[in-house]
């Protein structure tokens, strides 16, 4: 993985949010891949129940300021960094007030997603991009965890098709099993089809499941990783469907070579030495 860089986004990371399969990869992958010569940023939001003094994120004013379209509404980009203790891998925290300042992640206290999910995918994809433009750092892969960070590949590939620092880039998306029942707010399409983007690109959202989303990922995906051990047969089959690069689970204490065989063979076409 000498000089590769791989950027990750992630919906959640330890140490700042509870250990499951996303935020234990999004932590393990990045640290591989620095470990082996390469370079990485993480992206994620900052929930409003991330410890903002124990962990001593702080803005930088020079990536914040921006205004990102939500619905014909400008929703304020925040941007904050911390970096992981004896790691030496920074992680940034896209962050906006009304999205992100309530003390919990996806659901309420009762259980219930909050009714602006949709809106706030979209405000992470957005702001995601945006802050990478900034920061003027072109990822050989963007690897993509949780289904609150798979409106990305979409946004990459349709509302910043042209945008020349993400021409080389691949996109790989993990698929898990920690999904959500019902739907995302019905209306989350007309919101996607407001920045002009085509109608053929988000036939998946006209109603969007965990499924459905996922789906809309690994459309716009150069690879797809299995990250937890059981996946929907339903995902499994659309994702064999789509005949691209994929890996099958690996548990964590094998995934490293793997994963590094992947990058470079499958998602790059490099030869591993």
């Amino acid at each position: 993985m000498k000089d590769k860089r791989i950027l990750y986004v992630s919906s959640e990371v330890v140490p700042y949010l509870p250990e499951n399969d996303i935020s234990s990869l999004s932590f393990e992958a990045p640290k591989m891949v620095n470990a082996s010569g390469g370079q990485t940023r993480i992206f994620m939001p900052r929930f409003g129940n991330i410890n903002e003094r124990r962990h001593q994120l702080h803005e930088v004013i020079r990536l914040s300021g921006m205004n990102l379209v939500i619905n014909d509404l400008d929703m304020p980009l925040i941007i904050k960094v911390a970096s992981i203790p004896k790691e030496r891998m920074q992680v940034y925290f896209i962050d906006n007030e009304d999205y992100f300042k309530r003390k919990a992640t996806l659901t309420d206290e009762d259980g219930e997603l909050f009714e602006d999910n949709d809106e706030r995918a979209i405000f992470f994809a957005k702001g995601v991009i945006e802050t990478v433009k900034k920061l003027n750092w072109a990822p050989d892969i963007i690897h993509v965890n949780g289904w609150l960070a798979s409106l990305l590949p979409l946004y990459l590939r349709h509302y910043y098709g042209n945008e020349p620092l993400f021409k080389e880039s691949k996109i790989v998306t993990s698929v898990y099993n920690r999904d959500f029942e019902n739907t995302l707010d019905q209306d989350m399409i007309k919101k996607i089809l407001f920045d002009g983007i085509d109608d053929n690109a988000v036939e998946h959202l006209s109603s969007p499941t965990y499924n459905n989303l996922l789906k809309t990922a690994v459309d716009n995906s150069d690879g797809i990783i299995f990250g937890s051990e059981e996946v929907s047969q339903e995902l499994i089959d659309y994702v064999e469907s789509k005949e691209i690069p994929t890996l099958e689970y690996k548990p964590r204490e094998a995934f490293a070579q793997a994963y590094q065989n992947f990058y470079l063979s499958d998602i790059l076409n490099e030869e591993v030495e």
